[in-house]
């Protein structure tokens, strides 16, 4: 358990801390929120093993994949299925605590599951060097 509350606080605080945003240039909200939503379908139907294997190097980096799967299964399984999900919010930010600086979007999505009718759910999202956006880290609260 508090391995599960280490992984999720860390990833938590990547996505709450004050961001520097760039101004030159709007965050590719379609191609983001695109990649989340394939990313989160893999966490909805349980593929937490593939979901850490399409996430981005810097968050494998950070977690190994049975501690990421394991951290899923405690948090995600009590919420039972996914009923809605709703984007509210995309945020583009150059640094990040913790992070090397990039090209970061923070998705926010308000979330319905069928035993936790209200939840947002916040995914950091970087662009990689192929030009690919993967997952630098997921928060649900």
């Amino acid at each position: 358990m508090q391995a599960l509350f280490t992984v999720l606080l860390s990833v938590f605080l990547l996505s709450i801390h004050p961001l520097s945003l760039s101004a030159a240039t709007a965050p590719p909200k379609a191609q983001v929120t695109a990649a989340a939503e394939s990313w989160l379908q893999l966490i909805d139907a349980g593929d937490f093993a593939k979901s850490w294997q399409t996430a981005s190097v810097f968050f494998r980096n950070a977690v190994s994949q049975a501690n990421w799967s394991n951290a899923l299964q405690a948090s995600r399984s009590p919420l039972g299925a996914l009923e809605q999900r709703t984007l509210t919010s995309v945020q583009e930010a150059t640094a990040l605590p913790g992070a090397p600086d990039g090209h970061y979007c923070i998705l926010s999505f308000t979330t319905a599951f069928a035993l936790k009718k209200q939840a947002t759910e916040t995914l950091t999202f970087t662009e990689e060097a192929d030009g690919q956006w993967r997952s630098a880290g997921y928060f649900i609260k």
